[in-house]
């Protein structure tokens, strides 16, 4: 389709990624071990654990330099991917 244009982007550039990090700290630290009545019981217990991991919550920061990262989108781009 002319009217698409795609826009590629490294995996370390997606703010997806830190998404998928804290994903990783609620399986390890609240559901890796758990046992789980019911769907509730789920849901109440990582609710609980948001509110208490909330408290004391630091944001996440990026490891890389944006001259990094648009490097990086420079060297993985494609060259015309027409279909």
């Amino acid at each position: 389709n002319p009217r698409v244009t795609l826009h590629f982007t490294p995996t370390s550039c997606s703010w997806l990624n830190m998404v998928e990090i804290f994903f990783g700290i609620i399986t390890r630290q609240c559901l890796e071990r758990g046992t789980f009545s019911s769907v509730k019981d789920l849901e109440q217990t990582m609710q609980r654990y948001i509110e208490n991991y909330n408290q004391d919550a630091k944001p996440f920061t990026w490891t890389k330099s944006a001259e990094y990262l648009l490097g990086k989108m420079k060297r993985k781009q494609t060259i015309n991917t027409e279909h």
